[in-house]
């Protein structure tokens, strides 16, 4: 369990379903699909969303691209964080919303696989959070021009190695969608 004191809640955390992140991401509309099934059943058992979106030189704030994607539509009372580096908690606002809704657990969805989502998870478990990723909920797009593995096998990658993740008094793992429940 969280190593975090008085931390007893969970929230889903949507990482950078934006749409110059995942334009051309691998299996986009199911991921997508998936983010937005998730995003209901949290919102059903009245756990919080957080929702990060990130900016960079290709991700300028007010532009199409750093937009998230037209499918997912945070509510106006559930936070957004703005980021500039992988790890969602890296000079962000993050640690302080989930402190304030006493969260201790993340379950994480979104893109990419092989950066903002492996940046994350490390960063929650480093700093006591337990840390779920969704298996079939996150994506990245095809580097394999740069030398990256295939979209596909950085996704099983990155589930395989999650799932048999460990740290002291921490929780790591993953699930499919279908196999989160919030209740």
């Amino acid at each position: 369990m969280t190593t975090l004191a008085n931390r007893p809640n969970t929230a889903l955390l949507v990482v950078d379903v934006q749409n110059g992140v995942v334009a051309e991401a691998y299996d986009r509309d199911t991921v997508v699909a998936h983010v937005a099934a998730l995003v209901d059943k949290a919102r059903s058992a009245q756990v919080d969303v957080v929702w990060v979106q990130h900016q960079s030189e290709s991700l300028m704030p007010d532009t199409d691209s750093w937009q998230l994607v037209s499918e997912l539509v945070p509510h106006a009372s559930e936070p957004l964080v703005h980021k500039r580096f992988g790890d969602s908690f890296e000079e962000t606002d993050l640690e302080s919303v989930l402190a304030e809704r006493g969260i201790g657990s993340l379950v994480v969805a979104g893109a990419q696989t092989d950066a903002c989502i492996r940046s994350t998870l490390h960063g929650a478990i480093v700093r006591g959070y337990d840390a779920l990723l969704v298996e079939d909920a996150h994506t990245t797009e095809d580097l394999s021009s740069f030398g990256a593995p295939s979209p596909e096998k950085v996704i099983a990658h990155t589930n395989l190695y999650w799932k048999y993740h460990t740290a002291p008094g921490r929780t790591a793992g993953t699930a499919t969608t279908a196999e989160i429940s919030f209740t």
